[in-house]
C-alpha cells in the first residue's frame, strides 16, 4: 500500500487471496521487512506499482534490488517461483531526472505491465502490453496462457489504428513539462499552507496527509468547497488523499485559494479548541 484499488477485485476474480503490505509512511517506499514476513508457501506473486498511483513515488534502485533478493531467497526456500508483477503504466512520466529502474533487470521471474494511454496521454484507449522476462520460469506457458485471459475483440488485438500509432510513437511521450509545472506549483503551495506531502517523482498524482484522521470526512469537507479529492482509504492508506493534476495549469492555479481556505478552516478549529481549553 498504497495501491490501485482495482488490484483487489482482479486477484479475487482469479480465486486468489489478496494481502496488503502496510504502507511505509511517510516515504512510501516498500516495507521490505513486512513483505518478507508475509511470504508463505501459498504465495504465488507479489505486485508492485512504480511510479506509484496514488503517491507519485518512484521506488529506488536499492528498494527494487533488495525486494528481488528477498523473493529469490524465498522462492528457493519454498521450492517454487514467486512471480513479481510490475505494473508500470507511469514509467515514462518522471520528473527532475528521477530514474525508474526496470524491475525485470533485477528479478528474472518478472511480468511487466505497461500502458501507452498514460505516456501518450490517451485516456480510455487501454492499449499496452504484458512483457514476460525471457528468463522467467515457465515463460513459454505464461505467454501461451495470456491470450486466453480475455477473448474480447479489441483486447487481444487492438485496433489497427492504435497499433500503428504506438508503433510510430515508441520512445515519445506527451508534453511532460505541463505535468511537472503543475506538480511544482501544487506541491510548493500545499507545503506553504501547512499540508504534509512527499514530493512525487513521477505520475500526475500527489498524496498529501489529510488534515484530520478521517480522510473520508476531510474529502467531503473539500467537496463542499468544490475540490474533488479521493480518500486515501480507497488506496489502502487512511489519513491521506489523492490529487490528480493532469489538468490545465490555469485550473491548478484556481484551486490554490481553495486549498488554502480548506487548511485555514482546520487551523481555525484548532485555535478555537485551544481557546476553549484556556477558559477552564
Amino acid at each position: 500500500a498504497p495501491y490501485f484499488p482495482e488490484y483487489q477485485p482482479f486477484a479475487q476474480e482469479a480465486g486468489l487471496r489478496f494481502r496488503v503490505v502496510p504502507p511505509d509512511v511517510p516515504d512510501f517506499q516498500i516495507r521490505l521487512e513486512a513483505v518478507e514476513a508475509m511470504l508463505t508457501e501459498h504465495t504465488q506473486a507479489v505486485l508492485v506499482n512504480s511510479p506509484n498511483n496514488p503517491s507519485g513515488v518512484v521506488y529506488s534502485t536499492e528498494t527494487i534490488r533488495r525486494l528481488s533478493e528477498i523473493l529469490t531467497e524465498q522462492s528457493q526456500a519454498l521450492g517454487h517461483p514467486i512471480y513479481l508483477i510490475s505494473d508500470e503504466p507511469y514509467r515514462d512520466i518522471l520528473f527532475g531526472g528521477v530514474d525508474s529502474p526496470y524491475v525485470a533487470d533485477f528479478y528474472p521471474d518478472t511480468l511487466t505491465c505497461y500502458s501507452f494511454s498514460k505516456s501518450l496521454s490517451l485516456p480510455g484507449e487501454r492499449i499496452g502490453y504484458l512483457a514476460v522476462n525471457p528468463e522467467c520460469s515457465d515463460a513459454d506457458t505464461i505467454i501461451d496462457i495470456c491470450p486466453q485471459i480475455s477473448r474480447t475483440i479489441g483486447h487481444n488485438g487492438a485496433a489497427a489504428l492504435m497499433q500503428h500509432t504506438v508503433g510510430d510513437t515508441c520512445g515519445l511521450t506527451a508534453d511532460l513539462t505541463v505535468y511537472e509545472k503543475n506538480k511544482n506549483i501544487l506541491y510548493r503551495a500545499l507545503l506553504s499552507y501547512g499540508y504534509s506531502c512527499v514530493e512525487p517523482g513521477g505520475t500526475f498524482y500527489m498524496f498529501p496527509r489529510s488534515l484530520e484522521p478521517d480522510d473520508e470526512a476531510f474529502c467531503k469537507r473539500a467537496m463542499a468547497l468544490d475540490l474533488m479529492l479521493v480518500p486515501g482509504s480507497n488506496f489502502g492508506c487512511p489519513g491521506h488523499f489523492r490529487i490528480a493534476y493532469c489538468v490545465p495549469t490555469e485550473r491548478v492555479r484556481r484551486s490554490l485559494p481553495v486549498f488554502e481556505r480548506l487548511a485555514k478552516t482546520y487551523q481555525n478549529k484548532q485555535t478555537a479548541h485551544k481557546g476553549d481549553k484556556n477558559e477552564f
